[in-house]
Formats: structure tokens, sequence, C-alpha cells
């Protein structure tokens, strides 16, 4: 989970140092969405692999990560918004390109994983 952690958090780094998020109004959302969801599969996934569980099992722990997922980072864009509202910046984070760019697309990737193990452990402490 340490690997799969540190590679996600470095993609979105790298994908945010490097431009290759779009500033378009869909198309960066987009592709934000699409790295957070794959980390959340990754992760859901790996807990399946790694406890041997069978098809249902695979099933729920990926809906599970999934759904944990979602509500992490639902949460977590709430309070992101809530921290850069007291903030005096000229534009978005992403326009101007402020450091506090990558801190907060790294921490929204944490929050989405650890939404997705919390979720987790909840459906293996009920199972």
């Amino acid at each position: 989970m340490k690997y799969i952690t540190l590679i996600a958090v470095v993609t979105i780094v790298l994908l945010q140092a490097t431009g290759s998020i779009p500033q378009s109004s869909v198309g960066g959302a987009m592709t934000l969405v699409l790295a957070f969801l794959v980390a959340a599969l990754a992760v859901g996934i790996h807990e399946a692999w790694s406890k041997k569980w069978g098809v249902l099992g695979w099933i729920v722990s990926i809906v599970a990560s999934l759904a944990g997922a979602f509500l992490a980072t639902s949460f977590g864009s709430m309070v992101m918004e809530a921290i850069l509202m007291h903030l005096n910046l000229e534009g978005s984070l992403a326009e101007t390109r402020h450091p506090l760019l990558y801190v907060a697309s790294a921490s929204m990737m944490l929050l989405t994983l650890l939404g997705s193990w919390i979720a987790l452990w909840i459906v293996s402490r009920l199972r």
C-alpha cells in the first residue's frame, strides 16, 4: 500500500508540474478524477489480491474502495475550498501555478486513498 500511495502522489504532482492537466473547464477536472479513480481502483485490487478473496470479495473490495474514494474526495474538496477561500490568491491555483497547487493536489490524492483504505477496513471488519 505504501508503494501505491507513493506512486499516486508522485504521479499527480508530476502531472501538475509538467502541465499535462488541461486548463479547460472540464478537461482538467476529468484528468484529475481519472487519476484519483485509477489510484482507488489499484487500492481495491491490491486489497482483494493480497487477501486472496474470491470473485464476490473482489467485487466488494473494488466497489468499497471506489465508494470510499468518492466520499473522501467530496469531503476533501469541501475542506480545500474552505482553506483556499481564506488565502488571498490572485486567481485560481491552476492559472497562477502557485506552489500550493502541488500541495493541494498531493493532499487530495492522500485523502482519496485514505478514504479507500477506511472503506476497505470497514468492509473487512464486517466480513
